[in-house]
């Protein structure tokens, strides 16, 4: 079945998916109620057109059922991560006069758990959705294509989005953060990074700080990868195993502050001078690092005011005054602190 440009957002019906599937409406109702006695091939059938569609059943029954709801699905991968309070926060303060409450779901990074959330937050019938990160997988993206309301892809604009799209570019900020090593005269680099890879807003800025790198004629030392979250003891960890491997670094970028936290306590433990011996640098300018011994370099990942815009968008009062397809890319700053040589 083909929609027209026109047609893009109009939500999906049962109509949409009995054409699609070659079922009858009401054998395609059973299938997607899990009930009555249906073939297994016509189910499989229904069930590969819904997906490919995108359709997803509304569980408001009755008079209520061709409404919205006064809710926003807010979709992040961590309440953890010290980054996604702060979103949270711009979003509530930004909805907190309009009659519109943010409802949250967590995915842990994980695209096909993302999928599943999206999937039962999509059948209350929000009145928006605010995902963070622009990769989906296909049936996700087409719930996103299909679901007939606002839309705000958040933290990244390195892709091409949905509809709105409010974050920074991660690949430049990475390169940022190279030149600004560069220019302070290190030269002997490491990497360290959690979730990865599929923090892919990380794996963005590593790409761009290897950039960066490489068109100064250099290249990473050596990296260390952690699959699992944040913490202040794993940057601990990480920091030792990089240096007792790499004894000649001379400077260490993690992929977020919290980590970096923890290399910085180990390195003053160690008795390592930072930043003249080792220079360190995280990501993100958490209020965490206002409580360390040094003030640890970072970028500021303009994360309130992404929630604050995305949810602008989301209620119909964004400064621009369009109505979808919006794309704000806001600018992070870098803040040297005191674990980077003055160049």
């Amino acid at each position: 079945m083909s929609r027209s440009p026109t047609d893009s957002r109009r939500t999906l019906t049962l109509r949409d998916v009995s054409e699609a599937s070659g079922v009858s409406e009401m054998t395609v109702s059973r299938v997607l109620r899990n009930r009555g006695d249906v073939s297994d091939a016509t189910r499989e059938k229904v069930l590969e057109a819904a997906k490919a569609l995108g359709y997803v059943p509304n569980k408001i029954a009755g008079a209520l059922a061709s409404q919205r709801v006064n809710l926003v699905a807010v979709i992040i991968p961590s309440l953890s991560n010290l980054v996604f309070p702060e979103v949270l926060t711009g979003i509530s303060k930004e909805l907190e006069d309009t009659g519109l409450q943010p409802v949250v779901g967590v995915t842990n990074y994980s695209l096909e758990k993302e999928e599943t959330v999206l999937y039962e937050m999509l059948s209350w019938r929000p009145s928006g959705v605010i995902i963070a990160g622009l990769e989906h997988t296909d049936a996700a993206r087409a719930m996103l294509e299909n679901a007939g309301i606002p839309i705000v892809e958040i933290m990244d604009v390195d892709g091409k989005g949905i509809d709105s799209v409010v974050g920074i570019s991660h690949r430049r900020a990475g390169l940022k953060m190279a030149e600004a090593i560069i220019a302070a005269g290190y030269r002997r680099i490491g990497f360290l990074g959690t979730k990865m890879p599929e923090d892919h807003r990380a794996r963005k800025r590593l790409e761009g700080f290897k950039e960066g790198l490489e068109a100064a004629g250099l290249s990473l030392a050596d990296q260390e990868f952690y699959a699992g979250g944040s913490a202040l003891l794993k940057g601990r960890e990480m920091t030792e195993a990089i240096l007792r491997r790499s004894p000649d670094l001379d400077f260490l970028y993690y992929s977020n502050d919290m980590i970096g936290a923890g290399g910085l306590l180990w390195c003053l433990e160690n008795g390592i001078d930072v930043p003249n011996q080792i220079g360190l640098a995280g990501f993100n300018g958490v209020d965490l690092l206002e409580g360390l011994p040094r003030r640890l370099a970072t970028m500021d990942a303009c994360r309130r005011e992404i929630g604050q815009r995305a949810a602008a968008i989301i209620a119909g009062r964004s400064p621009s005054g369009l109505i979808g397809g919006e794309i704000i890319e806001l600018q992070p700053l870098l803040q040297p602190g005191d674990t980077i040589r003055k160049p």
